[in-house]
């Protein structure tokens, strides 16, 4: 969708002017929520514009309050006009009063009325007064509904910070900044969406981050023409990516956590976040980051390796196992004596391959209907639901026992590692490894290999320039090692 391109230009110097043309333009008659109040000081009158529920009440009633107290919207100490207060120009008296009579921290002038508008419509409160004349007054007394920072339920660890990123994302560089107390750590500040402006900030250590990929990532994002940010971070990322639809493997990682967002900045990693959005973008990424979990660092080292060597082993596992188990008992001269064990004694009534890809369509249909039942029922009904539907299918004929455990483990092997993405680009591979096994026999596999390598070697990064396989190519041994053993002592 193009962005919609909308420009309203400037106030002029008459007062009630200016406060007529904000009516119009705001719809203040029809809009409940979008207060327009008028205080009487002095001789001259201030119009205050805010919108309900994202105003800090306390903070603005004690301005209110001081504001009507004044003689006058001058500079002097009581608000009376000084002898030279009529020589000088808007701009001045606007600042020279927000100098001497607005007590907040937060505060602007500006006569851009695309800014007044977008300050208001983001929760900021906006005055206009008889003798600023173009000039508006900004303060940015806001608040939003946020919930707490709870652990992210997709993201938990056994030990560590319980707290998660939220939808509001003045607390989420909050919950950065707690972590990194360094001036080198900065937060650009961008607004992407005609129509919906959404807040973006580029977060990134200025002493280790590669600062002509974060040029170029202000580029792209200043360059995104869009009405609206609908989806949050997935409409960002649907930007600045061009899709190639036949590669399904992510090139961004997501993560809530505020510690693992703080320990990818100090490895030379950027960050974005999106407001009303909990997650945060990590990039460049590689498909070998999926395989560090958060978890591996708050164990000591022997454990946390032990950890992330059998996350690579069972992930792995889950896109060829199957197919290579498929292979085997289609292809039994390949079966050694020792592993005879695993062809079936039956078939069943289906051809084995339909049965593994029934397999898949159900697992996928058990998780989606998960997510739409209520929590306290959606643990039961899964478990219910798995044991009620598996035992139906093998009593039937439909499916033979070992479809059902081979597939269970691939199943629990996805939740491994918590990119969604990135399990169904293995489970689209596997698919495909499935497909071509059944059709051209040993030579599919390899083949159905040989593409899934291809596919992954040439995804790139958001960037272009790091693989999607490093450190493995080009090879980067210290980092490769750190992909698999937990040291105890490493440098960020």
């Amino acid at each position: 969708m193009e962005e919609k391109v909308k420009g309203f230009g400037r106030l002029g110097d008459d007062y009630k002017q200016n406060v007529r043309r904000l009516d119009e333009i705001l719809h203040t008659s029809e809009n409940f929520d979008l207060i327009k109040k008028t205080l009487t000081v002095g001789d001259g009158e201030l119009t205050l514009y805010y919108i309900d529920g994202f105003v800090k009440d306390g903070i603005m009633s004690k301005i209110i309050i001081y504001l009507l107290s004044l003689k006058g919207l001058g500079s002097s100490s009581d608000g009376k006009p000084s002898a030279n207060e009529n020589k000088l120009s808007s701009k001045e008296r606007a600042e020279g009063f927000v100098n001497a009579h607005v007590p907040y921290v937060e505060t602007d002038t500006t006569d851009s009325l695309d800014t007044m508008i977008q300050m208001l419509l983001s929760g900021a409160t906006l005055m206009l007064g008889t003798d600023f004349g173009e000039y508006g007054i900004i303060i940015d007394a806001r608040t939003y509904p946020a919930r707490e920072t709870a652990e992210p339920e997709g993201d938990k660890v056994m030990r560590g910070a319980r707290d998660g990123f939220v939808e509001t994302l003045i607390f989420n560089t909050a919950l950065i900044r707690r972590r990194i107390r360094t001036p080198e750590l900065t937060m650009s500040y961008l607004s992407v969406g005609g129509s919906s402006k959404t807040d973006i900030v580029i977060c990134y250590m200025k002493d280790r981050a590669d600062l002509s990929y974060v040029d170029e990532l202000k580029t792209k994002l200043k360059k995104i023409k869009t009405d609206s940010l609908t989806l949050g971070h997935e409409s960002l990322a649907e930007c600045l990516i061009k899709k190639k639809w036949y590669n399904p493997f992510p090139k961004i990682r997501y993560t809530e956590r505020p510690d693992s967002a703080a320990a990818q900045l100090l490895e030379g990693s950027v960050v974005i976040l999106c407001d009303n959005s909990p997650d945060a973008m990590v990039m460049p990424t590689s498909i070998f980051d999926f395989m560090q979990e958060t978890n591996d660092f708050y164990f000591p080292p022997l454990t946390g390796s032990y950890i992330r060597i059998v996350r690579h082993v069972v992930f792995w596992l889950a896109l060829y196992l199957v197919p290579l188990w498929y292979l085997l008992i289609t292809h039994q001269q390949f079966v050694p004596d020792w592993l005879t064990f695993i062809i079936p004694r039956e078939s069943g009534r289906l051809p084995i391959i339909a049965q593994i890809l029934l397999a898949e369509f159900i697992i996928d249909g058990l998780r989606m209907a998960s997510l739409n039942t209520p929590n306290m029922l959606s643990n039961s009904l899964s478990v219910v639901g798995g044991l009620i539907l598996g035992d139906f299918a093998v009593s039937i004929g439909w499916l033979i026992p070992e479809v059902i455990l081979y597939m269970a483990f691939v199943a629990i092997a996805n939740f491994t590692q918590r990119s969604y993405e990135l399990g169904y680009a293995f489970k689209f591979m596997r698919i495909l490894l499935l497909i071509l096994t059944a059709i051209f026999g040993l030579w599919g596999f390899i083949g159905g290999s040989l593409l899934t390598v291809i596919l992954i070697a040439s995804n790139e990064t958001v960037n272009g320039k790091r693989s999607y396989l490093y450190p493995l190519i080009p090879f980067n041994y210290k980092a490769f090692k750190s992909l698999f053993v937990r040291v105890k002592k490493y440098d960020f």
